[in-house]
């Protein structure tokens, strides 16, 4: 346990919560490595069967910390070089599953979509607003997502940045289940125990072969976010002012302090 992240162990589940509540989550404040390290931890733990990620209300994941950003340039990008916490959920061998419990936004929608499968609170928002800071993705958001809901509505989300609320999200095949906010982490446990039950060299082998299967897919998409990012970097300079926009316009469609 530390600071910014608390790991549980629930019989054979790893329940892994980001805590950073007063910045809805967003990657900073040492828990890109913090989560980083537990995943990798939990995925060579032989008694752990299945994972839960979820976040500290009111937020699943804010993604990028831009506020840091902001700050460090290139430097806060390139912690992701060695301990890149979003990678390290979708390589992932041991069944991962998100609890969504909140805002889900940008580098927090990608760390989700390398989930296996979501289970969402009814108060689960979620949005892809890269481009609305000035970031392109590249944490797999162009591989991942369209796989989720197809690519008409990946490239909406994408291009406009709009926000999605549990039950569309349900309805595009975002989320395999909402429910209320209460009984959400009692029922991805339950979900979870049902996985944890399957002796782990089968779904570690099942992992194995769904990511082989769409690997002709997922990794050139996943280069191409390499290639975009270097022709198109971030505009630093523009991430501030950019943030407050975003997180203002946010609240505007949200009517609360989801941003």
């Amino acid at each position: 346990m530390s600071d910014v992240l608390i790991a549980e162990t629930l019989g054979t589940t790893r329940l892994i919560t980001m805590n950073r509540p007063q910045a809805r989550n967003a990657l900073g404040g040492g828990l890109i490595t913090e989560l980083y390290s537990a995943l990798v931890a939990a995925d060579k733990d032989p008694g752990v069967h299945v994972v839960v990620l979820t976040g500290a209300d009111p937020a699943f994941c804010a993604g990028v910390d831009l506020k840091e950003a902001a700050r460090d340039g290139k430097k806060y990008f390139d912690q992701f070089a060695d301990t890149n916490c979003v990678g390290q959920v979708a390589r992932m061998r041991t069944p991962i599953i998100g609890a969504v419990n909140g805002a889900a936004f940008t580098g927090g929608l990608e760390l989700a979509l390398g989930c296996d499968f979501l289970i969402a609170s009814e108060r689960a928002v979620f949005a892809d607003t890269h481009v609305r800071v000035g970031v392109l993705p590249g944490g797999g958001m162009t591989a991942h997502l369209p796989l989720f809901v197809g690519i008409g509505n990946a490239r909406r989300m994408s291009l406009s940045g709009a926000i999605v609320d549990a039950a569309e999200a349900l309805r595009m095949g975002l989320v395999t289940e909402v429910v209320p906010h209460g009984e959400l982490r009692e029922r991805a446990l339950a979900v979870a125990a049902d996985v944890g039950e399957v002796d782990p060299r089968m779904t570690r082998g099942l992992k194995k072969v769904y990511a082989e299967g769409i690997a002709t897919y997922t990794t050139p998409a996943s280069a191409a976010e390499t290639h975009g990012a270097a022709e198109t970097p971030p505009a630093f300079a523009e991430i501030e002012q950019r943030r407050v926009e975003v997180m203002a316009g946010n609240r505007a469609r949200l009517g609360t302090d989801h941003g």
